[in-house]
């Protein structure tokens, strides 16, 4: 039996859960998530709590079940406190201001960068050189946050770029100075 998969979701009050066959709809105080769950693997809801099992011990349906567990667990924090990755925005004359919805990126280029916000994404920026963005779909927060970092990679040999709060850039040495 997968480890993950067996352990129950405890459904806190204020969120509603809706399982309707392959379906399972999240409904709390920070908005709604839905999730198709893949066919072998099944989820009841009983006395507000939530059990994914599966039905046979086959490879794929085992893979299935933890991955399974995890999304729906994942809906239902989503959906009560909500996912936020903070970037650090690091280098000379780098940095980042909101317009409106969207942010406005100065990073070493001859131009700003615009970079909008998806739908379900907030952006907040506390310095001009740190960002929070924050939601309530895990994926969604760590894909945005992906795309964002991938605007201006973090250097290897200066450290410049953007990071993830608690990333740590492997420094490598310059060149080797002729003797």
């Amino acid at each position: 039996m997968s480890r993950i998969g067996r352990m129950p979701i405890a459904v806190p009050s204020g969120v509603e859960v809706s399982i309707t066959g392959q379906n399972v709809a999240v409904k709390g105080p920070k908005g709604s998530l839905a999730i198709a769950v893949p066919a072998p693997i099944q989820v009841s809801q009983a006395e507000g709590v939530i059990t994914v099992a599966r039905p046979n011990e086959e490879r794929v349906t085992r893979s299935l079940h933890g991955l399974s567990r995890t999304l729906v667990a994942n809906m239902v924090h989503g959906v009560t406190t909500g996912y936020s990755l903070t970037i650090n925005i690091v280098g000379v004359g780098y940095r980042v201001a909101e317009k409106g919805k969207d942010l406005e990126f100065q990073l070493g280029y001859s131009h700003p960068i615009n970079f909008p916000a998806p739908e379900g994404i907030t952006y907040k920026v506390e310095s001009p050189t740190k960002l929070i963005i924050s939601g309530i779909d895990k994926q969604l927060v760590g894909e945005t946050a992906a795309k964002v970092k991938k605007l201006r990679k973090a250097d290897p040999y200066k450290g410049k770029g953007l990071r993830l709060e608690g990333e740590v850039v492997r420094r490598k040495a310059g060149k080797a100075g002729k003797k």
